[in-house]
């Protein structure tokens, strides 16, 4: 075992006996503690995470402030946290400090968390695609609506579909002549024709020569 393996190992059971009972207190694994200040439905309330690299204590922890249970914490805020945690490690170097580090967040949490928010900040992504879409169904208001379509009756749809099939098209030949019919028709006029003319030549009175 490494002399940085033995200086964990002391310290990791220090923490185990230090922080006994503290919920705020959890041990991840053998290399990762996480703190929590402040209680669980507050919107001010953070999460620090403390990760020793393998050269520890020989070198400053790593500072992880984006733990899920920190969604709510706004940016400004986790770098305010994460420089001091940093700033107080550089002095610790070849020392164990991890509880140093959990400690000295206890007495600054009010000053660390004030530019948070009292609520929420919900966070929304800009999708151009959708912007550009957004503003072409702004701009269609201005167009004119379809003209509205005539209102039937019932007699007249009824009529409307008697002339056509059930797809809505008139039957093949709706438009077609009767030949004969036509024909006979035709034919019927030009015999009467004929036959006033006929009579009339029959009603004229006929020309004789005259006896000189």
């Amino acid at each position: 075992m490494s002399e940085q393996q033995e200086l964990q190992l002391e310290e990791r059971e220090a923490l185990q006996s230090i922080y006994e009972g503290d919920d705020a207190f959890k041990e991840i694994n053998p290399t990762t503690f996480q703190y929590k200040y402040g209680k669980d439905d507050d919107i001010k309330s953070f999460l620090v995470e403390i990760q020793w690299p393998s050269n520890y204590p020989n070198e400053v922890p790593v500072i992880n402030m984006d733990a899920f249970y920190n969604r709510n914490l706004i940016p400004p805020v986790k770098q305010k946290i994460s420089s001091l945690l940093l700033e107080e490690a550089e002095q610790w170097v070849g020392c164990g400090m991890t509880y140093t580090l959990f400690e000295c967040l206890k007495d600054k949490v009010d000053e660390l968390v004030a530019e948070q928010p009292d609520t929420p900040i919900v966070h929304q992504s800009i999708d151009l695609d959708n912007g550009v879409a957004a503003i072409k169904i702004s701009d269609s208001g201005d167009k004119k609506l379809p003209a509205k379509k005539e209102q039937l009756t019932k007699a007249q749809k009824r009529r409307q579909w008697e002339r056509t099939d059930h797809k809505g098209d008139r039957p093949r030949g709706y438009d077609w002549v009767d030949i004969v019919k036509h024909l006979s028709q035709t034919g019927y006029k030009e015999e009467q024709a004929m036959q006033r003319e006929q009579n009339l030549l029959n009603s004229e009175p006929a020309l004789h020569p005259l006896n000189i």
